[in-house]
């Protein structure tokens, strides 16, 4: 092997014209490689080869390049040769890049920056990761009116009944009280949304005219945000004053600060921010790294800000898994002894402090699930997957151990079509008989096939035309079209015209009253809206969706699909998403091997901001 520092031009572009003919490097990470090359020396080419890199990976998902784990390390993946390229060892490549033009800190406008803990980033993920860091903890220390006599009467109007799990959520609501930052964490069926509810009417009662704001990442979850939040509303009954407060409906984070493709900068900014005292963001989960820094940036530094998300679901699709950076995922935090002392004095319980550390009196996690039996299948399997108890897994998986899982071995191609031909028109068949378009979406939305890939033989592509084909072959469709009666479509992209958004469902129907085909969409307060179909934004067939696209979405039977093969994306966050999409019953095909293997696999994005925010590092 060759190590990379100083190594032959020749070498150089045959390792990066490799790189590209594998798929390792995209042009976009050698025109950004080559754009660097023309301010370093022409022999050093470890700082080129680390601007590939961190390219590369930040594409991946990564915040930055951590150079510690890949110093002295092959460039390319095994199957290279034994004169595969090398990268140069950690103290010779910090030194050359902290050494070159191109490389700066936080003063600098040089393209990379380069950090005390050898973490390389891109300028703009730094200011990202900076700017959220620093907000996140401001947040975090700013103390906010609290009237302890007024909070716990709230909490007998809120809380009327002592059952299992509301001491947790009155803890929930007591960080929430004390601070600037809340940040609330649990899996399906824990309540978050209806605790958020309950947090926003005790924080009207401490706070009389507050302006709260509701959104979530895309349409579908905003939608979802603003009902629940409703139906808990009107379920406990708050004072008239408070109810006025707490907004109907939830937009897209977008759609809150105003991005439009036409504008470089957020209508709402730090120069301009939004005028609200609390926003709520559900979905956490799914906002990467570019998107929070500009929410954060846009709350006002008075207002409060309430996180809402399973920090154990799938990360962001673009960089950054920044609800699971600021939960600290994988560790576990005391309180700090003022709160410890605080929810002995309100509520009444001892709690074990820790060491006073990073933000831990705003993160509160939901342990008590209301949609689950701890003894279902499905909630044990998601804890199993959860902590990457494989052999607990395997056992769950195994034929008839749990009525509310089956399990279809992939490799059996027969039974598998079979199989798949019985569930889909079991499934499928009723919202397609439904007489009313409103039933018809509702029906649709009780079931859906989710898929790990998008393609290869169980992939999204794949299921959506084995659907059609079954359906067709039983006359409830004609897909002789791109739009027919009873096609489903998700939308891929927001249109505000339109007033459609990325993650919302719909299906194109025949309309009686225009006698021609519109796609008919459930909003929010349960109306219906039609829709020419040639005037729908960018959108799929939606049969079957990936677990990403499936993200703030629940569905009483959901049929999962696995690959034969195992690949990379493959994660027990992928395999915990896909399971707890489902509320009463999962179908999983499966190849067991496969599935211990992506069980066993956690997703590790490498950013700076856990170290900013729970001082376990320093950043320069």
């Amino acid at each position: 092997m060759n190590p990379m520092g100083h190594a032959a031009p020749g070498a150089f572009d045959n390792m990066f014209a490799q790189g590209v003919s594998t798929g390792f490097f995209s042009g976009m990470d050698i025109h950004f490689a080559r754009f660097v090359q023309r301010f370093v020396s022409d022999m050093d080419h470890s700082v080129v080869l680390a601007a590939a890199l961190v390219s590369r990976y930040t594409h991946e998902g990564h915040i930055c390049l951590n150079l510690a784990e890949h110093a002295g390390t092959a460039v390319l993946p095994a199957g290279h040769g034994a004169d595969a390229p090398v990268c140069p060892k950690l103290q010779e490549w910090t030194a050359a890049l902290r050494a070159s033009s191109v490389v700066g800190g936080a003063e600098d406008t040089t393209p990379m920056v380069l950090d005390s803990a050898s973490r390389l980033y891109l300028r703009r993920y730094w200011d990202y990761e900076q700017a959220c860091a620093k907000i996140l903890l401001r947040l975090s220390r700013q103390e906010r009116p609290f009237d302890r006599d007024l909070f716990k009467k709230g909490l007998e109007m809120v809380f009327p009944a002592e059952e299992e799990g509301v001491m947790e959520q009155k803890q929930c609501a007591l960080a929430a009280a004390r601070s600037g930052l809340c940040v609330i964490t649990g899996g399906p069926g824990t309540g978050k949304t209806t605790l958020v509810a309950k947090i926003l009417s005790l924080l009207v009662l401490q706070e009389p005219g507050l302006r709260i704001a509701l959104a979530a990442p895309t349409g579908k979850a905003a939608q979802r945000v603003g009902d629940a939040v409703c139906e808990t509303i009107d379920f406990f009954g708050p004072p008239e004053s408070v109810k006025q407060a707490i907004p109907q409906k939830a937009s897209t984070i977008h759609r809150l600060l105003g991005i439009v493709p036409s504008r470089t900068m957020p209508r709402y900014n730090a120069e301009n921010p939004l005028p609200y005292d609390v926003v709520v963001i559900d979905e956490a989960s799914m906002v990467d790294l570019a998107l929070m820094a500009k929410l954060l940036q846009a709350v006002k530094p008075s207002a409060m800000l309430i996180l809402v998300g399973d920090r154990n679901q799938l990360a962001s699709v673009q960089a950054g898994h920044v609800l699971g950076d600021i939960c600290d995922t994988g560790a576990v935090h005391g309180y700090s002894n003022e709160m410890a002392a605080d929810v002995r004095e309100v509520l009444g319980i001892e709690l074990s402090a820790g060491a006073d550390v990073g933000i831990q009196d705003c993160v509160v996690e939901l342990s008590r699930t209301y949609r689950f039996s701890p003894d279902s299948g499905m909630y044990r399997l998601s804890r199993c997957v959860n902590t990457g108890d494989v052999p607990s897994c395997m056992e769950i998986l195994s034929p008839g151990r749990f009525t509310d899982i089956r399990v279809h071995e992939a490799s059996a191609q027969e039974s598998l079509l079979q199989d798949l031909q019985s569930m889909i028109l079991d499934a499928y068949a009723p919202y397609l008989k439904a007489a009313e378009p409103g039933e018809c979406i509702r029906l649709f939305d009780s079931f859906r096939i989710l898929c790990a890939l998008r393609e290869g033989p169980s992939g999204v592509n794949r299921m959506n035309a084995i659907t059609e084909h079954i359906l067709a072959a039983q006359g409830l469709i004609r897909p002789s079209a791109l739009h027919y009666h009873g096609r489903p479509v998700l939308i891929t992209a927001n249109d505000y015209t339109m007033r459609l958004f990325n993650g919302d469902v719909g299906v194109i129907l025949h309309d009686r009253e225009e006698r021609d085909l519109r796609a008919f969409f459930l909003s929010g307060d349960a109306k219906l809206r039609k829709i020419s179909p040639v005037r729908l934004p960018r959108h799929e067939t939606a049969f079957a969706m990936t677990v990403h696209k499936s993200q703030g979405s629940e569905y009483d039977h959901v049929l999962f699909m696995l690959p034969e093969k195992d690949s990379p994306v493959l994660s027990r966050e992928l395999i915990y998403t896909g399971i707890t999409r489902a509320r009463t019953r999962l179908d999983l095909f499966v190849n067991r091997d496969v599935f211990a293997a992506a069980a066993a696999r956690r997703t590790k994005r490498t950013s700076g901001l856990r170290d900013l925010l729970w001082g376990a590092a320093e950043g320069s």
